[in-house]
């Protein structure tokens, strides 16, 4: 009875509006949630994600989930999953778009979920992986199995946001390894990530992996920015 009598007075409101008020396990109100556009690229083979990473790094498919506009209310919401303690963001954001992956069918062959790795020092000062708790959202929704174990960060590095294109690649060559190879041998994965930008450190994640086994690489990340 208290619980309900302090929800009552201090009713969860939406991460994004901040006015609406939302269920204990809902971070978004559906309102906002329906401002949030999903893209099609994950209907569309060659799309501008996967171009990205043409003649890069062999890649199965690649898109991302939501259009980003620049002060936007997604951009928001990833701000407030990266920087604000909200890791329920990420979850909610990756069950919304794991639920259109699922109902659409095409993507059925994945086996597992990974996200890019952040090294222990950085997941301790943030508390979570941000990129992890996106990749949790799609597993649950496509019900497939996630694993963070696989792909590990083994260097500690300084931050992309700042860096050219150029500083971006040199900044994560050779800081990722993949722990078990045999258990990704010939299996479809989904490595996941929050925003995509010049594509440097799923490119890197990516090298890592094709270098240690025979594995087939999708990408899915929540938004595209410019």
């Amino acid at each position: 009875m208290l619980s309900k009598l302090l929800d009552l007075l201090y009713p969860r409101l939406c991460f994004a509006c901040s006015s609406n008020p939302v269920a204990k396990d809902v971070s978004i109100c559906l309102s906002c949630e329906y401002k949030i556009t999903p893209t099609i690229y994950h209907t569309m083979p060659e799309n501008t994600v996967a171009e990205r990473f043409y003649g890069r790094v062999k890649i199965e498919r690649a898109t991302t989930a939501f259009s980003f506009v620049k002060g936007g209310l997604l951009q928001q919401l990833i701000h407030k999953l990266k920087y604000d303690n909200r890791p329920e963001i990420g979850i909610e954001l990756g069950k919304i778009y794991g639920n259109i992956l699922r109902d659409s069918g095409i993507w059925s062959d994945i086996d597992f979920v990974i996200p890019v790795p952040l090294h222990p020092k950085k997941k301790h000062q943030r508390g979570y992986n941000q990129a992890e708790m996106w990749g949790q959202g799609l597993a649950e929704s496509l019900g497939i199995e996630l694993r963070n174990d696989l792909l590990i960060r083994t260097d500690y590095t300084e931050s992309q946001t700042k860096k050219s294109r150029t500083e971006r690649f040199a900044n994560v060559e050779n800081v990722f390894s993949v722990t078990d190879p045999k258990t990704l041998e010939k299996k479809q994965i989904l490595l996941v990530d929050d925003v995509l930008t010049t594509g440097a450190t799923l490119e890197a994640c990516s090298n890592t992996l094709l270098k240690s086994t025979d594995v087939f690489i999708n990408i899915v990340c929540i938004a595209l920015a410019d």
